[in-house]
């Protein structure tokens, strides 16, 4: 079922975490950024349809922006134990598929996935250099089976603006995907509804 992204408050502060990059094995944590301008935190799943649609434009995305003043962090936070195709392992193969250029790292008590109110793969949240919310939306308009193309057009206009220090856009329509996948009992109140 797709649903649509949160939309966090603009100015919201980004959430600390240290989580175990997929890829590499190494511990990886929001204070590791410190020296970048802007960072993205990015939900994705490597099951999800909506993300399987944007992986290599993703894939491009972080690569056009490598040794840029940009931080990119992917972060899966699924239940592997219904969706086996979310584990490390997995997520280390398809990292490497791709090509992604960031550390993909993997949110196993779904804390973190909780803590930025992430609501759907792909779900997308772009800090400043001070670490506060400036754009939380799509990639671009493009969806599985549409004929537009991929760009990442949104994404890379917000991401520029913050990289020059200019105010967030003001229109930012939300990401859309797969729900994430709670583990049966995990599910927080915002994701419910409740």
């Amino acid at each position: 079922m797709a649903v649509t992204s949160t939309m966090l408050p603009l100015g919201t502060e980004a959430p600390d975490f240290t989580l175990v990059d997929a890829v590499s094995g190494q511990k990886v944590s929001l204070s590791d950024f410190s020296d970048k301008k802007a960072l993205l935190v990015v939900f994705l799943s490597n099951h999800c349809p909506y993300v399987k649609h944007i992986q290599e434009g993703l894939a491009r995305f972080s690569a056009d922006y490598e040794g840029s003043d940009l931080g990119i962090v992917g972060i899966c936070s699924n239940d592997v134990e219904s969706y086996p195709d979310d584990s490390p392992e997995r997520m280390k193969e398809v990292a490497e598929s791709v090509g992604y250029r960031f550390p993909f790292l993997f949110d196993e008590d779904q804390s973190v996935a909780a803590a930025y109110r992430a609501m759907c793969t792909p779900d997308f949240f772009l800090f400043d250099a001070d670490r506060k919310l400036v754009y939380r939306g799509r990639f671009d308009e493009s969806r599985p089976n549409s004929e537009i193309p991929v760009t990442g057009a949104d994404l890379r206009a917000a991401v520029d603006a913050a990289l020059a220090g200019q105010e967030p856009l003001e229109e930012q329509m939300p990401s859309m995907g797969c729900s994430i996948k709670w583990r049966p009992g995990n599910e927080p109140a915002y994701f419910t509804g409740a």
